[in-house]
């Protein structure tokens, strides 16, 4: 297939750089419980047909155990490192996170990474003063150059506030589990009252992990009106909130697909049905270790 002609759209951040609206995620899916086992190299393969494809925001992370397997899709991919936007984050190594860094660089093969985030708050246990040490850690990544944007995961008010009464560089993004089944409540206006970003991961579970919903019909309708399918109306859903999305796959077609979202617009109308209608039911998909059942925040 050829590489569809589309100019992905940038995101400005809070600190003046720019993040793709859409990436090409290498956890979940790729996930290896063993970070001794040999390279897959299957993942390096989806890897560089995702760049292959258009895809330029690479996202990854230490806890996936999928760094080296992304360095070598980069290296083999021929694409000059400035072409690129590569995220990776820390939470295997959380007590030691300049030391992370370089591990990561290393297993990156690359001299810095675009965005560095902490991969998780639970590590804290609610303590206020741990989670405003480890983002103490994460400014001096950012200070020595290691990393042009730094964030978090998986945050919400709390750990934000937290970090937030200390820090002197605000956190550019929190990458958190977002699709219409899972708002957080009043999170996004959070965000944006703070001026900090949105990347969302798991845009598809409406789809993938909990079809049958109320979601379905009008997903059907409107991926009929557009010509598109129902997982592209969930990127641009996000997209269309001035969030990143990051989504994974390794066929082609399906690559080359939700690279069509930047073809077409909801209308805000459409976005509202959308969260109107996800509103009636609740699915995580990730963290359930965490969150009791019901908590939707």
């Amino acid at each position: 297939m050829a590489k569809l002609d589309i100019n992905i759209p940038d995101l400005t951040l809070p600190d003046g750089n720019k993040i793709p609206l859409i990436g090409y995620g290498t956890g979940t899916a790729w996930f290896k419980t063993d970070g001794n086992s040999p390279k897959d190299q299957k993942l390096i393969d989806a890897a560089k047909l995702a760049i292959k494809t258009g895809y330029t925001h690479l996202d990854g992370a230490e806890v996936y155990n999928t760094e080296e397997e992304l360095g070598d899709a980069i290296k083999q991919s021929g694409v000059s490192r400035d072409k690129l936007f590569v995220t990776t984050k820390v939470i295997t190594n959380i007590q030691d996170i300049p030391g992370a860094i370089d591990t990561s660089l290393k297993k990156l093969g690359l001299d810095h990474v675009d965005l560095y985030l902490i991969h998780a708050p639970f590590f804290a246990k609610g303590d206020e003063t741990a989670l405003q040490q480890k983002w103490a850690q994460m400014e001096e990544v950012a200070a020595s150059g290691k990393a042009k944007s730094i964030g978090v995961s998986n945050f919400l008010k709390p750990h934000l506030d937290a970090i937030l009464k200390t820090a002197k560089v605000r956190p550019a993004i929190n990458q958190i589990e977002f699709h219409p089944y899972l708002q957080h409540g009043d999170l996004v206006a959070y965000h944006k009252n703070k001026d900090i970003k949105i990347a969302a991961y798991g845009p598809l579970l409406p789809i993938t992990k909990a079809s049958g919903g109320p979601l379905d019909p009008l997903l059907a309708s409107l991926a009929k009106k557009y010509a598109v399918s129902p997982g592209e109306i969930l990127l641009r859903w996000v997209i269309d909130q001035d969030i990143v999305a990051v989504t994974t796959s390794s066929k082609e077609q399906r690559l080359s697909d939700y690279l069509r979202v930047f073809t077409f617009k909801l209308t805000p109308k459409e976005v509202e049905e959308i969260s109107d209608a996800g509103k009636d039911h609740h699915f995580r998909g990730f963290w359930n270790h965490i969150f009791d059942k019901e908590d939707r925040a």
